[in-house]
């Protein structure tokens, strides 16, 4: 449920902010005194486009904050976002002289994207202009499938059309270019095989050029190496020998003078490390092979490899990444290739479309004859007494959307046969039609608030009071806000605001205020009797008031 609703500097409404309740809630006021304009606010925290044509004349920036009962459906939404889920749902809107837009979530920066899809969960707008859209036949299919949760399974309708036809295009290209697919795979068979021959591992080239770099250096390494032990420890004047005597002079020296025993082990760890030193030349000049003949098959190998990085045009340590890429198109073009394959899978993804499709047709009939009643019954008390709706399924080539199209026939009066909305309702009757349809389908509705923007237009007097009848009844199971310029409907209302604008310095302010029961009738009788007020038309509105037992007093 929609809790507060926080505007700054938006159109032309400087600073204002609503407390909304439960149940069915009117706002009303003279005609551009900016009720349609709160409905426009409310829709950019759930994610509309907006741009800097929408900021208050001179104003850096628009602001708009919407809270809302955080619904459980949701709480695993915003968790999995790293958004705080415990206090009240917080949408938020910013938009500056630039154009540029900021949205946050729980103070939470967040994408326009996520106020969408947050949005679809938590409020349903029909516009003004909403039964303009009912002349358009897959807003028809889109109602009538709202109204039955028919959304999953036309998901599921979707992905099969798509996998379906994805593999029909691809057995069509195979088919048509069966020659040059042949052509193609004998190139990469060839490529592969190369490659399978040369079999060059993961770490193989890096390994070859160390080894080869070892195996011609091997004399050098095996000279130096020598050269190093015998100036280390070799006979006559080497480094041991001399580190040995210096040792067994101090240790002669300590006898006087214990202060030499850190010079001594000094001394001492040197040796040792000489002595060590010694030994690992050894075992390296022991390992170190003088072998010409594996010299010459590194050289070979590396030859081979470099030769076949530059036919394939590459460098030598990518070979391995492109033998599996190269093993990957092939075994695609294969598949590709085999037609029979792709024929059957082909046709198991057409069967599959059938059989998701046939199951939403069965749907769709049925949820057709709930709907029709219901809409029906309903024009009976908007002066369409004797009147028929029929929601039909025509059948039509298979698509993402189904085997069928929806279209709404309608028959305004007894005796006449329902021909299509479009061609047979006045403005008037479809604009009560659209409104009966918007109130039905909402009952099923998940999203806790409906707001209706002067869907009640184009009607008066006893069918004004049956609309208002029907969203006081709505508003027993969702929370409904409505636009109205209509007395009868803001008289069923449980709550009412008066949207008000007025010029000081120049400027135009609208602002908004929560009327007590004294003041509703003030506004009833503005709206039965216009600017000049009489004490029939506060009488009469205290009795429409009454009539739904709301306090006068």
């Amino acid at each position: 449920m929609l809790r507060t609703l926080h505007i700054r500097d938006f159109v032309i409404v400087e600073h204002t902010e609503i407390h909304f309740g439960p149940g069915f809630t009117v706002f009303s006021g003279e005609t551009g005194a900016g009720k349609s304009i709160l409905v426009d606010a409310l829709a950019l925290t759930l994610g509309e486009r907006g741009d800097a044509s929408m900021l208050r004349e001179g104003a850096a920036r628009a602001d708009i904050t919407a809270v809302f009962d955080t619904p459980k459906s949701l709480h695993a939404w915003l968790i999995e976002r790293e958004i705080d889920a415990d206090d009240d749902l917080s949408l938020r809107r910013v938009i500056d002289a630039q154009g540029r837009s900021r949205a946050y979530i729980n103070g939470t920066p967040a994408t326009v994207a996520q106020l969408r899809e947050l949005g679809d969960s938590l409020v349903d707008i029909h516009g003004q202009h909403a039964h303009q859209s009912l002349m358009r036949p897959d807003a028809q299919r889109d109602l009538l499938d709202a109204h039955g949760g028919h959304s999953d399974l036309r998901q599921t309708v979707n992905q099969a059309w798509k996998q379906w036809r994805a593999l029909a295009r691809q057995l069509e290209a195979a088919e048509k270019d069966a020659q040059s697919l042949a052509t193609e795979r004998d190139r990469l068979q060839w490529q592969v095989e190369e490659l399978d021959q040369l079999n060059l591992g993961p770490d193989e080239w890096e390994s070859l050029q160390s080894e080869h770099t070892r195996l011609s250096h091997s004399q050098s390494l095996l000279d130096g190496a020598s050269q190093i032990m015998e100036t280390l420890d070799g006979d006559g004047d080497s480094a041991h020998h001399r580190i040995t005597a210096a040792n067994h002079h101090i240790q002669q020296l300590l006898r006087h003078d214990p202060g030499l025993q850190g010079v001594y082990d000094e001394l001492e760890s040197a040796r040792i490390a000489i002595s060590e030193a010694v030994s690992d030349l050894n075992n390296y000049v022991s390992r170190v092979d003088l072998d010409p003949k594996r010299l010459a098959d590194v050289e070979a190998r590396l030859s081979l490899v470099f030769e076949t990085a530059r036919k394939f045009r590459t460098e030598p340590d990518a070979l391995c990444e492109l033998r599996e890429s190269l093993h990957a198109e092939l075994a695609a073009l294969q598949a590709a290739g085999d037609i029979d394959a792709l024929r059957a899978q082909a046709t198991a993804a057409q069967t599959q479309y059938d059989s998701v499709a046939a199951k939403l047709t069965n749907a769709r009939r049925k949820i057709a004859k709930d709907l029709g009643k219901q809409v029906t019954l309903a024009m009976q008390t908007l002066a369409m007494q004797g009147g028929k709706f029929e929601p039909t399924l025509a059948v039509c080539a298979p698509s993402a959307q189904g085997n069928e199209q929806v279209e709404f026939l309608v028959a305004g009066h007894a005796g006449t046969t329902p021909r299509p909305l479009a061609k047979v309702a006045s403005g008037g009757e479809l604009s009560r039609i659209s409104l009966a349809l918007s109130v039905i389908a909402s009952r099923a509705a998940r999203v806790p608030t409906l707001i209706f923007d002067e869907v009640d237009s184009g009607v008066g007097g006893a069918v004004a009071e049956a609309v208002g009848k029907l969203l006081r009844e709505l508003g027993e199971r969702h929370q409904v806000l409505c636009v109205t310029h209509l007395p009868q409907v803001a008289a069923c209302a449980n709550n009412q605001f008066l949207v008000s604008k007025a010029e000081s310095r120049g400027t135009t302010r609208s602002s908004i205020e929560e009327l007590d029961a004294p003041a509703r009738v003030e506004e009833i009788a503005r709206m039965l009797g216009g600017i000049k007020l009489t004490a029939t038309t506060r009488e009469h509105a205290r009795e429409m008031l009454e009539g739904f037992g709301q306090t006068t007093a």
